[in-house]
């Protein structure tokens, strides 16, 4: 299977009573603490017994479905096959909506990030195996050395994601009288001024949705909205499913004052577990949607929605207060003389 630095898949392993279950069962509830959706797979030598034989879903997994089977407490999803390719099938299928995945055992399989669990006998990791990131003895401290080991590489794994740019091109825009991304100051559209900023600290830069594009960016990549859907999450659920594998920083089309720093800063308040970021306009303080970061992740909250902003308080989406030395990169125009009004005292470079 792949082996992609950026999947959040760690391998918990060693040999038969090293406390690879114990330590997994310490370390899930303290990832819950922190706001994480935790995943497990477990390989068992033995044969699993998870379903009861003659029961219609196990008939039907024999005839060689896979089964979703659920009840009002819990689910359960069985799929046929065995080794590497059921593995990577079931990855793909965690990874969607969950923070991390622990692996037990797989001991040679190649994943992302492995810790090595020493028994009382202080057994080396075999021979045979992938590379381990860490070797850890029993004792005490284990699952403290272990949460920190993996909570560091998580933070690394947010930032090591593929990020890419979308711009939110919008409508015809009825009260300026002409689409705002082609609206001028300083000689340049300000789509041209948006997609120059962002691609100073985020490649590539998407245009995303329908509509003129200057000459000057007409190389960038223009995505056509999702149909049937309408509003700014057409856009944004095009730009996901484009590349699903990526985040994405989100930009409306009508905020010609966006700076690097007020871009940088955002992007430093990701986080593990967090699948959207969102500053807080001043001074009303409701959150800005269109000013901000996506996890991959956020697709599945996307698609429940038709306005981004009533997202705004799900536990996986944190709005932030931008310093005020950086708010100004939230402001919007509807008028032309607003536009005039903001533009006369914001000197531009």
């Amino acid at each position: 299977m792949s082996a992609a630095a950026h999947l959040p898949v760690a391998g918990i392993c060693g040999y038969s009573s090293s406390g690879k279950t114990s330590l997994i069962t310490e370390l899930i509830p303290r990832f819950v603490e922190k706001g994480l959706r935790v995943a497990v797979v477990k390989h068992d030598a033995h044969r699993l017994d998870i379903d009861r034989p003659g029961k219609d879903s196990d008939l039907f997994f024999r005839a060689g479905a896979t089964v979703f089977a659920h009840d009002s407490a819990q689910s359960f999803l069985r799929i046929p096959g065995r080794g590497e390719p059921a593995l990577v099938l079931a990855l793909e299928l965690l990874l969607r909506d969950h923070d991390i995945v622990l692996v037990e055992g797989h001991r040679q399989t190649p994943l992302p990030f492995k810790i090595w669990l020493r028994s009382p006998s202080n057994d080396e990791p075999p021979p045979e195996g992938a590379s381990f990131h860490a070797e850890l003895e029993p004792g005490p401290e284990r699952t403290d050395r272990a949460f920190g080991i993996l909570w560091e590489w998580l933070h690394g794994i947010v930032m090591q994601t593929p990020l890419r740019a979308g711009i939110l091109l919008g409508g015809q825009s009825s009260r300026m009288g002409r689409p705002k991304h082609l609206l001028e100051f300083q000689g340049k559209t300000w789509l041209e001024r948006q997609a120059g900023i962002l691609s100073s600290v985020i490649e590539p830069v998407c245009l995303l949705g329908a509509g003129e594009v200057p000459s000057p960016l007409r190389e960038l990549p223009q995505i056509p909205d999702a149909p049937g859907r309408a509003g700014p999450v057409a856009g944004m659920l095009a730009a996901m499913q484009w590349d699903p594998s990526a985040d994405w920083f989100f930009v409306g089309c009508d905020m010609p004052l966006i700076t690097p720093e007020a871009v940088r800063w955002l992007l430093a308040q990701r986080a593990p577990g967090l699948w959207a970021v969102m500053p807080g306009r001043h001074p009303e303080g409701q959150a800005e949607p269109l000013f901000a970061w996506y996890s991959h992740r956020a697709a599945s909250l996307l698609s429940q929605t038709d306005r981004p902003v009533a997202l705004a308080g799900h536990p996986k989406i944190a709005t932030v207060t931008m310093p005020e030395d950086l708010a100004i990169a939230l402001s919007g125009f509807n008028t032309p003389e607003e536009v005039i009004s903001a533009l006369r005292s914001l000197p531009l470079q």
